[in-house]
């Protein structure tokens, strides 16, 4: 549908969230905001990929970015403003109004205008709340920006009947002026009336979830009938058609999330092709200032690489072996993790890292060449053929080269940083750390009720029969001597292999302990865990470590018994 010249002269009103895709509003509850370092961002790309849409469609727009982006990437932001858009924040993080106090929200609009500011360059005159949209009860916060000093927000949207009494509020008004105070200018989001309720047609979910025709009709004919401007706005990851798949999230937010994904690109294309859109600050036709805030900083974009190199040699030298079994779409996660702890440990650690193909049929082992072969510190081994994960576990301690080697999972659901206390409790006396979630100090998060119940009756059944104590004996995530397991072969090599390796080491008299932790839901790719097979293979197993221990029953290749037990 091909607009009408004047139609396509007159300036609408475009605004951009600056938003990675682990921090929606959707996966909110599987991933706080403590955990956003973790993921590896994909804002940069995108914001370069959608500041070249504009130019190319001779468009400009305001872009909202919250503080934790622009003290993390002031590169993105500093490039926004660079080609010549309107740079505006949210909060410091993302919240719904309704989870701040009057006072709370005024902090945290300073906090995020002063990080803003800094990584721009330039003086933030407009606001977006993080989460969520104001409703009526919660016109207070535009008080409060108006008198912190900001000229315009965005964040009314009227949905249903919301401002049904106060039409004037569905389009481009001024705020507070009739009270006698400084007053701002809000743009809401652009809304259709249907049956006395309003529908927002201009952007983001709705665009992409809403049938495609209806709205561009919709839109169309407010271009036609009304001379208020057009307010559309869209989030950045929303034109990433590639983002990480998170697996763990319900099918509701899965639908929200990634529903009509691929066609999001194609869909503001046409709208940015067919109408011209402008910033809130060129449609108010203010000036860019420089920045007051202290430390206004310059940035190249794209910003320099946040990785941090690996250790120096001067800390105790320690491997960290990942066993990897199709775990393509994991890597640039369990990446980003391991780069955040090598920046935390320091020089504290000499970081070596083993990789394990464990026979994938997918991409996992051209990921892991790409994203770790060129590294010195890194070795990449392979088995030609699924073996199991308590095999690449094996693996990846024979092919290390320290005398401590930790065992980590590929997809993080052990936070690497707890090896920061794990390794202070691997003193002279002690051949290996494991680590419980079901210990009185530990946590589990969004893992699934059945599962909590298989691993507390494991745990039961463990108890019984071997000579450590612990709350739970099948967690991957550990820390060993080499020695006392080099060269050891297993029964079994799979998931149950794992439990077989604490359990020989057990009976063989070396000394364990166990480190509280906190255990996540798998957020990416999919478990391998074949959970009937699993149960009948613990079941086995007790039974053969219970004729070790008490009837003398030899098990195949046992370790040598530790000299210090003697």
């Amino acid at each position: 549908m091909t607009p009408e010249p004047a139609t396509k002269q007159r300036a609408n009103i475009l605004t951009v969230v600056l938003e990675d895709y682990y921090q929606v509003g959707a996966f909110s509850h599987l991933i706080p905001r403590s955990n956003w370092d973790r993921f590896e961002s994909r804002i940069e790309q995108n914001t370069a990929a959608f500041l070249d849409l504009l130019d190319e469609t001779g468009n400009k727009a305001t872009f909202y970015v919250c503080g934790w982006i622009a003290e993390n990437f002031p590169g993105v932001v500093a490039e926004v403003v660079r080609r010549g858009h309107e740079i505006a924040c949210q909060g410091y993080f993302h919240h719904f109004i309704d989870e701040m106090t009057p006072q709370a929200f005024r902090d945290d609009v300073r906090r995020s205008r002063t990080a803003v500011e800094r990584a721009a360059g330039v003086k933030v005159r407009g606001f977006r709340v993080g989460r969520g949209w104001i409703g009526p009860k919660d016109l207070w916060a535009l008080d409060i920006l108006a008198e912190e000093g900001f000229t315009h927000d965005s964040s009314v949207c009227p949905i249903g009947r919301q401002f049904a009494d106060s039409r004037d509020r569905a389009v481009v008004h001024r705020h507070g002026e009739a009270a006698g105070g400084p007053g701002l200018w809000e743009f809401p989001v652009s809304t259709m009336t249907l049956a006395g309720f309003s529908l927002p047609i201009s952007g983001g979910n709705y665009i992409r979830q809403l049938p495609e025709r209806p709205v561009r009709r919709a839109i169309s004919r407010w271009m036609k009938e009304r001379q208020d401007p057009f307010v559309f706005y869209l989030h950045i990851w929303e034109m990433d058609t590639e983002q990480p798949n998170i697996t763990a999230a319900p099918v509701l937010q899965k639908l929200r999330h990634y529903r009509n994904l691929a066609d999001m690109p194609a869909r503001v294309r046409h709208y940015l092709e067919a109408y011209r859109f402008t910033s809130v600050a060129g449609h108010l036709g203010l000036k860019t200032e420089e920045s007051t805030a202290p430390g206004a900083i310059e940035n190249s974009f794209p910003q320099a690489d946040r990785k941090t190199p690996p250790a120096g040699s001067g800390g105790v030298p320690l491997t960290i072996a990942v066993p990897c079994y199709n775990e393509e779409s994991t890597l640039a996660y369990l990446e980003s993790n391991l780069d955040r702890f090598a920046q935390l440990a320091g020089d504290a650690y000499d970081l070596r890292y083993v990789f394990v193909d464990d026979g994938s049929s997918d991409a996992t082992l051209d990921e892991l060449n790409t994203r770790f072969g060129h590294r010195e510190d890194c070795k990449i081994v392979r088995h030609e053929q699924n073996r199991g994960v308590a095999a690449g576990c094996l693996t990846g301690i024979d092919n290390a080269e320290t005398e401590l080697v930790a065992v980590i999972d590929a997809d993080c659901t052990f936070n690497p940083q707890q090896l920061l206390t794990m390794m202070p409790m691997m003193t002279d006396n002690v051949d290996m750390v494991i680590t419980s979630p079901l210990h009185r100090l530990g946590k589990v998060v969004n893992v699934p009720g059945w599962r909590l119940m298989m691993s507390r009756g494991a745990a039961f059944l463990y108890r019984r029969v071997l000579r450590h104590k612990f709350s739970s004996y099948t967690s991957c995530f550990r820390i060993y001597r080499r020695q006392i397991v080099e060269g050891m072969s297993l029964n079994n090599t799979g998931f149950c292999g794992v439990a077989e390796i604490l359990g020989r080491l057990d009976l063989a008299g070396y000394r364990i302990v166990e480190c509280p932790a906190v255990l996540d839901v798998r957020l990416l790719g999919y478990s391998k865990i074949n959970t009937v097979k699993t149960v009948f293979d613990h079941v086995r197993l007790i039974v053969r470590l219970a004729a070790a221990r008490w009837l003398g029953v030899a098990m195949d290749s046992a370790p040598p018994a530790d000299p210090k037990s003697a």
